[in-house]
């Protein structure tokens, strides 16, 4: 491992304690101790390109995501070490068959079941998908010895810990133009710290049930995960507001999986059921492909989403739905003014 302090190339007993015996500085994350296999010059270049070199802020689930996406990627099914470990086992089974050794032939015996029942239970994708280190345990284990090294998050990174500032749309901040329904709390936060919502009037709720509440007759945009419960997310709006205008403003499902660059994960506490399945198959817009990988729980979260792309995506559909809604903001779209650059190039985060 290179030192982030000197830069020196480090092994694993010249760093005892993360601390560099060289320079005799301290560092936050040690490859060989951490389950995402971290180090801290692999956080400040990833954080670097989420942040566009700090040119926008970003929230910690958005950093989680980019630093697991090479494992989720490289974790698939390794054939070839499951092979040789039942193959071991079961070299071992018949040395105790010949041998005659009745406690040995029970723990070979045990061995080789356990050997196979792994085998059989990865092949068919048990496990595959899921993170190393989940998203809420995340600020636990990756960014608290940051905190505790450097005394604060990596540079671009938002602290979420407390309550979001400023006086959201519709308590003085200006117009109420629309309603944003959001259900990921990451997600708005950080749409809240680059002034979206306030910008465009939209009041950023969590759920159907705070849309309602809210004060406005305006369109409703409806920004969610690329999962099961986000697509169903789309007709609990629509039915708890009738009459409205409802935008789907999530990702499309056939165009996130068409990317290369798009890892999904698997949650299995939030795994659909045979309802949300059942409502999800009445839509008749997905395959019956794309409704098995759904019912799997398989998922391409927005926290996934290149934060500048985020932004951009949300920023042309809040103009354009909010544009016939206040005549000063239709003047100042005309003009260009919140016109934002192309952000559909490559993500510069994706694998490093």
């Amino acid at each position: 491992m290179i030192c982030p302090h000197c830069e020196h190339n480090l092994l694993r007993r010249e760093r005892p304690g993360n601390r560099c015996s060289r320079c005799g500085r301290q560092y936050a994350l040690d490859p060989k101790t951490n389950p995402l296999r971290l180090n801290d010059l692999r956080v400040r270049r990833v954080t670097a390109a989420l942040t566009e070199e700090g040119r926008i802020g970003i929230v910690p689930d958005q950093l989680w995501y980019a630093l697991s996406r090479k494992r989720l990627r490289d974790g698939e099914f390794a054939s070839g070490c499951l092979g040789a470990a039942a193959l071991a086992g079961v070299v071992a089974t018949v040395a105790a068959l010949v041998s005659e050794i009745p406690h040995l032939l029970l723990v070979t015996a045990a061995m080789l079941v356990v050997g196979l029942g792994v085998a059989v239970a990865r092949a068919s994708g048990a496990g595959r998908g899921i993170p190393p280190v989940a998203r809420e345990a995340f600020p636990a284990q990756v960014l608290a010895p940051w905190r505790q090294v450097y005394g604060a998050l990596p540079p671009g990174v938002l602290d979420t810990r407390g309550p979001a500032g400023g006086p959201a749309p519709g308590t003085g901040a200006g117009p109420v133009n629309g309603v944003l329904v959001c259900p990921d709390p990451a997600v708005v936060a950080f749409l809240v710290a680059a002034g979206l919502p306030a910008r465009y009037g939209l009041v950023p709720v969590r759920s159907p049930e705070e849309a309602r509440a809210v004060p406005s007759s305006g369109p409703v945009l409806v920004l969610h995960d690329t999962d099961a419960y986000g697509e169903l997310l789309v007709l609990q709006v629509r039915d708890a507001l009738p009459g409205r205008t409802v935008v789907d403003a999530g990702p499309p499902l056939r165009t996130v999986r068409a990317l290369p660059q798009a890892v999904p994960y698997r949650d299995p506490a939030r795994k659909p059921g045979a309802q949300q399945m059942r409502l999800l198959a009445g839509l008749g817009t997905f395959t019956p492909e794309e409704l098995k990988w759904l019912g799997k729980g398989w998922r391409f979260p927005l926290v996934g989403l290149p934060p500048a792309r985020l932004l951009a995506v949300v920023e042309r559909v809040a103009g354009q739905v909010t544009r016939g809604v206040d005549a000063e903001l239709r003047r100042a779209a005309d003009l260009g003014f919140l016109t934002w650059p192309d952000a559909a190039g490559p993500d510069r985060a994706g694998g490093r």
